[in-house]
């Protein structure tokens, strides 16, 4: 079968987070996304943002990070249902922000309640952000951590490099594939 990229459907975000201001990132001007794919999939993958979702018109587009990660997915032989994907925060930030604050906001305030309602089998974390913020540890880097998985406040973890750094460096691509063969091991 071919591969084809396809705009996953977003999962509502709940009524009593969609007006958050908290973090600030409201003030941006960009909209939330809680997340993307299958709410009910055993695997929750964590990104730093959600990223371009529209073009400029507000047309819908897969992005490409999306692109990246639903074509190791399909390499790899593994059902996109499988998969339900979130970020540490919930709005594209487009300008400078406290990068430390904002995350730990977003962390505690949406992420953590994400997870117990979810309660996901794996986690997939993409990229240092996504690795450092759920992972509570600033030192933590993908290079150093990937291929193992680790137990983070009782959920079954591990890390991959973020889809836009396989973009930008193909030769990590052949890693970003062996790190989803471990998520289907």
């Amino acid at each position: 079968m071919s591969f084809c990229p396809e705009i996953w459907p977003e999962d509502r975000v709940p009524g009593g987070e969609r007006d958050c201001r908290e973090c600030g990132l409201y003030r941006q001007g960009t909209r939330m996304v809680w997340g993307e794919g299958n709410p009910e999939a055993p695997i929750m993958v964590i990104l730093d943002n959600p990223g371009a979702r529209e073009d400029r018109e507000g047309n819908p587009f897969v992005c490409g990070t999306r692109l990246t990660l639903q074509q190791a997915i399909h390499e790899t032989g593994l059902d996109s249902k499988l998969f339900y994907v979130t970020y540490i925060l919930k709005r594209r930030p487009i300008r400078k922000y406290d990068k430390e604050k904002t995350r730990d906001i977003c962390m505690h305030r949406h992420l953590d309640k994400q997870l117990q309602n979810h309660r996901p089998a794996l986690i997939l974390c993409l990229g240092n952000v996504a690795l450092q913020s759920f992972f509570g540890n600033s030192e933590l880097d993908v290079k150093g951590m990937r291929g193992s998985w680790y137990d983070v406040n009782g959920y079954s973890a591990t890390v991959a490099y973020h889809p836009l750094a396989v973009r930008r460096r193909p030769n990590l691509y052949r890693l970003f594939l062996e790190d989803l063969e471990l998520v289907k091991s």
